[in-house]
């Protein structure tokens, strides 16, 4: 049999070999096949015999589901397909760019650049114009530098939340559109 340690809190939830205590099962032998309810000693003898672990893979049923397998092969090909799943993901990140109403030109234009980096590489980008003092009088400032970094963006993106008010600051969120 496996070496396993059947005391081990890392089985999450999982119990095995000892550690099922229900009168009988329904076993599921190493090739896949069912071989219907049987005594939990049984199945166990059975699994001893092949020098393989008996692991309840489905506590819930009715009798429990158990499988006769290697349960150290079985954990390490669990966590291989965790860790490959988590490489498919795509995590997204949201930037900030922060500006003020009185932005010069030049200024416009880098910040827009980096705004089209950050959608290229797949991010969404908030926008916030930060109002000083007096500034707080036209807002309407604000959303014509809004409008004008969206005229200088070349690619397709999409706009998820549009511009508003937030105390001192208006602000704007924006992402890549999807390609199809």
């Amino acid at each position: 049999m496996a070496n396993v340690n059947t005391t081990n809190s890392n089985n999450k939830g999982q119990r095995i070999n000892e550690m099922i205590r229900v009168r009988e099962v329904r076993l599921i032998d190493d090739e896949g096949n069912q071989l219907g309810i049987v005594p939990t000693m049984e199945a166990l003898n059975m699994a001893r015999d092949k020098d393989l672990d008996l692991v309840e893979v489905s506590p819930n049923a009715n009798p429990p589901v158990c499988k006769i397998l290697d349960y150290g092969k079985y954990k390490f090909e669990q966590e291989k397909k965790l860790r490959d799943s988590k490489k498919n993901q795509k995590v997204l990140k949201l930037k900030e760019i922060r500006m003020q109403p009185k932005i010069g030109a030049g200024d416009l234009d880098t910040k827009a650049k980096h705004i089209q980096e950050f959608l290229n590489e797949g991010d969404k980008v908030k926008v916030t114009i930060r109002f000083r003092g007096r500034e707080l009088a036209h807002t309407d400032l604000g959303f014509d530098v809004l409008n004008e970094v969206l005229k200088r963006l070349t690619s397709a993106y999409v706009i998820e939340k549009p511009a508003a008010m937030d105390g001192r600051n208006m602000s704007m969120t924006i992402s890549a559109k999807a390609a199809k």
